[in-house]
This record gives C-alpha cells, sequence and structure tokens, in this order.
C-alpha cells in the first residue's frame, strides 16, 4: 500500500497501538539532538507530533510536513503553539511549501518510503543554513534485511507499507554529494540489547560550505 494511503489509515491507532520502532526513534531524536541548536526547524514526516511538541519547545520556528492529512490532523490537535505550522507536502516534488532557511532538518522513519534519497537530500541542503544539522532516524537496514517494515493490523489482516532499502552508505554518500558531512552515528538496540540487531538507525550531518 502507497505510504499516504496507509498512514490515513493507520492515523487511528497510530499513538495507541505497540510500536517499538516509533517510541525507539522518539528517544534517538531527542538523544541525538539535546545540544543542537535549533531556532528554526523544519520536520519532516511529522506524522501525529510524536517528536513535534518536543521540537516546538526548544524552536523560535516549526514547520512540521507530512503526506497524510490524517496525521496531520492529529498532530495539529496536539501541538497548537503559535509559531508551529503543519504543512501537508509530497517530498518527491520540489519543496516549495517554504522559502525559508533552517537550523535543523529532521527525518523521521520516512526515508525508508523515499527511492530517490539523492533528490531529498538535496532539497533539504537546500533550506538548511550553512553550518546547520541534519538528523534522520530510520529502522536500521539490518532489521530490512531481516524482514522488517512498516506494518499495522487492521480487522482483515496486516497492512504493509510500501518501503525501499537503503544501506547505511546510501545515506551517507547521498547526504555527502549534497555538501552534508556525517557529525554522528547512533544505533539503538530494544532494551539496550547489543546483541541482538539494532532497531534504529540516527544520524547527524553538518551543512559545509
Amino acid at each position: 500500500m502507497s505510504p499516504e494511503q496507509a498512514y490515513n489509515q493507520w492515523a487511528a491507532q497510530y499513538d495507541t497501538n505497540a510500536n517499538r520502532t516509533r517510541d525507539l526513534e522518539a528517544g534517538a531524536l531527542r538523544a541525538a539532538l539535546a545540544d543542537v541548536p535549533a531556532a528554526d526547524v523544519l520536520e519532516i514526516g511529522c506524522g501525529t507530533g510524536k517528536n513535534s511538541g518536543w521540537l516546538a519547545a526548544r524552536a523560535r520556528r516549526l514547520v512540521a510536513v507530512d503526506f497524510s492529512a490524517e496525521m496531520l490532523a492529529r498532530a495539529r490537535a496536539k501541538v497548537m503553539a503559535p509559531h508551529a505550522a503543519f504543512v501537508r507536502a509530497d517530498i518527491n516534488a520540489p519543496w516549495d511549501f517554504t522559502d525559508q532557511p533552517f537550523d535543523l532538518v529532521t527525518f523521521s522513519l520516512v526515508l525508508e518510503h523515499i527511492e530517490n534519497l539523492d533528490f531529498v537530500f538535496g532539497q533539504a541542503r537546500q533550506k538548511l543554513r550553512p553550518g546547520g544539522r541534519l538528523y534522520l532516524g530510520e529502522l536500521h537496514p539490518f532489521k530490512q534485511y531481516s524482514g522488517s517494515q512498516a506494518r499495522f493490523d487492521t480487522a482483515v489482516g496486516p497492512t504493509l507499507v510500501q518501503c525501499f532499502s537503503h544501506h547505511v552508505s546510501d545515506f551517507v554518500l547521498a547526504a555527502r554529494r549534497h555538501g552534508l558531512a556525517v557529525a554522528d552515528v547512533q544505533e539503538w538496540f530494544d532494551d539496550g540489547d547489543r546483541t541482538a540487531l539494532p532497531r534504529i538507525l540516527a544520524l547527524v550531518f553538518t551543512a559545509v560550505g
């Protein structure tokens, strides 16, 4: 199922169903960005706002973007700060939903649904001020190799969301091609068990030049 269709359906239960990937990525984002200046923030893939409130509390301005109208409706209901704007947009198309620069761009569980990383990294870099940061938190490629992917249960059975496999080097090299240098790499494990497959890959890049 396409991401837009799937997340519109998933929205009603997204905050209440058991979801280790959702919860662990939220922790990864907070840890990775705890000391990162973030006056103006562009949040890509805000979903139901699981990270939006935390980002808005630290930001002078937050623009939160998602493709799913149903997810956005829930995010808007959670985060009503006057400096937070919620925008529906397809990040596979040119990012004309804002023309202002940002100190921080975040991707949370988004890029597994994106086939062309180069385009997205290029658009993100155009929105970043020099020295700005880009965070991405993704289902770890090792989990994808083992068969994990975004899914949720419905009355007729599990629904799988369209996903694409990207290797760690795919993220790093696509970022590098667009003037983004690796600043931090972290892997997050269920219950902190480093003998198991990591669940979340968290990368932070710096905009150079």
